[in-house]
């Protein structure tokens, strides 16, 4: 795992000044502290950071071609590097290093920018072309590994985080409204934009290639998870290609020259990458996990059973509420405003394994293959009533009945008949934006500062989830909502919760359910054997029963949950009342501040659980002292 910077000018004969090419590579050090390279021609320059995993003494970059015009830096993992090698070996090509990025620039020679339809892996890259002049920026088809990138009329420049961009001087410092609506409505900004104005993601599954004469072209999409269900296998096939796909993906996964360890929680998903890890290993594999003092919160002890029953050596630490001491080290890290709370035991456990590996393997996308989220299950129950009342009826008598139903946010969400008849008044993909929303309206206008309101332009944060949802079959409610946390949650969420817990550590975080071939082999198996007679995964504890411990699939899930809502009641509250609250703090520019103290004063009386809501207020206002200037800068200096 690495960083990757750099930089292409509109004019190719505008030199490239090398001290702001090392300054944006400096920027990201943390995600390569092996070694730094540089490539500069006239109008382009590349920067890289190194972790070493693979081919550590000959795998340093920039790397190029026979002739070195092209050029390439790379983050990430091709885990078909040895095929696609022999092949292109086979072919003429000649080879320098023992390193799955050289592959990149010989696959390009030989595919152009279609290279990226043949690798299986996590990555980002740049690749310059110096004979077309093209950059051409991939990312892979997940999200696994981000890029970001900044354009104007002269200069575009790219990084692995957004402080690699803003370590241009000239970069504006700008909050975008609806990227600040985004956040306060999901805890994260959703989608191609960032919480900067003008740094943009570059979406998974796209590829972008820039040249001069071409300045202004888009991303272009490569690849799309097709939630279309094969109803005629039976369970038994499913159970076996499953078993098959999953021992190939951890196999491919555990590939490296440096130790590889895993994250366990105790519950199924990391559970059965341990099992198909020790299985593989030579001697005892190491797992990490992090607990709570809080019993109800606390996965610890089921961790212990499952690493005992493995052979597995557990190392742990317990996350104690001055963990909030973090906020400003993440806020570093992070770039973003982020505010999934179980980002702080992320962060430790990804700490807590640099002390022992390089490589880590994670169970991030089992729930989005298998159909693992409570959500899910409250939802398509939401879903089989919404499909038996007539939309006229929905509509009128049920969105005017949610309008004017009072809140109770303090009861278990099927008690909460305000949330439920709201829902049910929506179609599919409008109700699954509610559910996943954090704050809803009319609050989070309530809570932005009149000003930014006002530069909102009817912006409508749960377009970003409607619109994916939309492209699964209508009659497939389950379908509808995997596609949607697919394009949002687990690229803009998940996945950047551990990229940077990891990266802020030197540790390489790999998700073996998430390679691309199994989240396809996923997307085939009818919704029905996902979610059975309301338990959720049916189809993947089938799959694993015989090789996990007694009780764990029985076990609810739990999730890496923070008890936030106690920690706000208790060691956070002068924190928030300082930094959310204090007049003349950097949170009153973006913030309604007596709407804050309202929801707090609540909040603290046990009127409501508000938890979610005011932790990223916390974080907000922790993130805007750290990032946002005095006053604000304009656009990049000529």
């Amino acid at each position: 795992m690495c960083g990757i910077a750099g930089l292409l000018f509109a004019n190719p004969a505008r030199p490239v000044d090398r001290d702001l090419l090392r300054t944006m590579s400096d920027a990201i050090g943390h995600r390569g502290p092996d070694g730094e390279g540089f490539f500069v021609d006239p109008g382009v320059g590349l920067a890289h950071r190194r972790l070493a995993i693979i081919d550590v003494e000959g795998g340093s970059q920039p790397i190029g071609n026979e002739d070195g015009s092209v050029q390439v830096v790379f983050n990430g993992e091709i885990y078909n590097f040895r095929e696609l090698r022999r092949s292109l070996e086979a072919e003429g090509h000649h080879f320098r290093t023992s390193s799955d990025t050289e592959v990149l620039v010989h696959l390009y020679e030989k595919h152009g920018e279609s290279l990226v339809d043949h690798l299986r892996g996590m990555f980002a890259f740049a690749l310059w072309d110096r004979r077309r002049r093209l950059l051409l920026l991939a990312r892979d088809r997940l999200g696994l590994k981000p890029l970001y990138y900044y354009r104007d009329s002269e200069i575009l420049l790219f990084g692995s985080e957004p402080k690699a961009i803003l370590a241009h001087p000239g970069v504006a410092r700008e909050v975008a409204p609806e990227a600040l609506e985004d956040y306060l409505a999901f805890g994260v900004v959703l989608g191609e934009r960032s919480i900067f104005r003008g740094i943009h993601k570059l979406p998974p599954a796209h590829v972008l290639a820039i040249r001069p004469e071409d300045w202004s072209a888009t991303p272009r999409r490569y690849w799309r998870l097709e939630m279309e269900a094969d109803p005629e296998p039976s369970v038994d096939h499913w159970v076996e290609a499953i078993r098959a796909k999953m021992e190939e993906a951890v196999r491919l996964h555990l590939i490296a020259d440096v130790p590889v360890g895993a994250f366990l929680s105790g519950g199924v998903d990391s559970s059965v990458i341990v099992a198909l890890a020790a299985g593989r290993s030579e001697g005892a594999p190491l797992a990490f996990s992090m607990g709570f003092a809080e019993s109800s919160f606390n996965e610890l002890p089921q961790a212990r059973r499952t690493a005992a029953f493995f052979g597995v050596d557990l190392t742990e630490e317990i996350v104690a509420p001055d963990a909030v001491s973090l906020l400003d080290e993440m806020a570093h890290y992070y770039d973003e405003p982020f505010a999934d709370s179980s980002a702080i035991p992320t962060y430790l456990v990804a700490r807590l394994a640099s002390r022992s590996v390089k490589v880590v393997l994670t169970g991030d996308g089992g729930d989005e293959a298998f159909g693992g989220y409570a959500r899910y299950q409250h939802d398509l129950g939401e879903a089989a009533i919404r499909a038996l009342l007539p939309k006229w009826f929905r509509r009128l008598a049920l969105g005017s009945l949610g309008a004017a139903w009072p809140r109770a946010d303090w009861l278990p969400r099927p008690l909460r008949a305000k949330t439920a008849l709201s829902n049910l008044a929506m179609e599919g993909g409008g109700a699954y934006a509610n559910t996943l929303m954090v704050c809803r309206e009319p609050l989070r206008r309530r809570l932005l500062a009149p000003g930014v309101a006002a530069g909102l332009n009817g912006h409508r944060p749960g377009r970003s989830v409607e619109a994916p949802h939309a492209m699964a079959p209508a009659d497939d409610p389950l379908a509808g909502m995997i596609a949607a946390d697919v394009e949002t949650l687990l690229p803009d969420d998940y996945l950047v919760k551990v990229d940077r817990a990891s990266m802020a550590h030197g540790v390489e975080a790999r998700p073996p359910f998430l390679d691309h071939e199994l989240m396809e082999l996923a997307a085939r198996i009818p919704s029905r054997w996902k979610i059975s007679r309301g338990e959720t995964k049916w189809i993947l504890k089938r799959a694993f029963a015989d090789r996990l411990p007694a009780g764990l699939l029985n076990r609810p899930k739990q999730g890496f949950e923070v008890p936030i809502d106690a920690w706000l009641r208790g060691p956070l509250r002068p924190v928030f009342e300082e930094a959310v609250l204090a007049p003349g703090g950097r949170a009153a520019e973006l913030l309604n501040q007596d709407e804050a103290r309202r929801l707090h004063q609540a909040h603290l009386r046990g009127v409501g659980r508000h938890g979610a809501v005011l932790w990223s207020l916390l974080v907000l206002a922790r993130w805007a002292e750290r990032h946002l200037p005095s006053q604000p800068r304009g656009g990049l200096a000529p």
